[in-house]
C-alpha cells in the first residue's frame, strides 16, 4: 500500500526551544540554520519562509 504524497512524512525537522531566563524562543531550521525571536508567529515564519534568511555562520 503505498501512501500519497500529501500524506507521507516528510524528512524536515524544526526545532523551537525556549531559552530559559528570557522570553526567547530558539528555533533551529531542518537545514541546521537558528534564528530567536520572542514571538512564536515570527519564528515560525521564519523557519517555513526556508532558504530565505538561512545562511549558516561559517566559523
Amino acid at each position: 500500500m503505498s501512501v500519497p504524497a500529501s500524506r507521507a512524512p516528510s524528512a524536515e525537522v524544526y526545532r523551537v526551544d525556549w531559552v530559559p531566563g528570557t522570553d526567547l524562543l530558539h528555533g533551529v531550521c531542518h537545514c541546521g540554520a537558528e534564528h530567536e525571536a520572542q514571538d512564536p508567529i515570527v519564528l515560525w515564519e521564519w523557519m517555513l519562509a526556508h532558504p530565505v534568511g538561512h545562511e549558516r555562520e561559517r566559523s
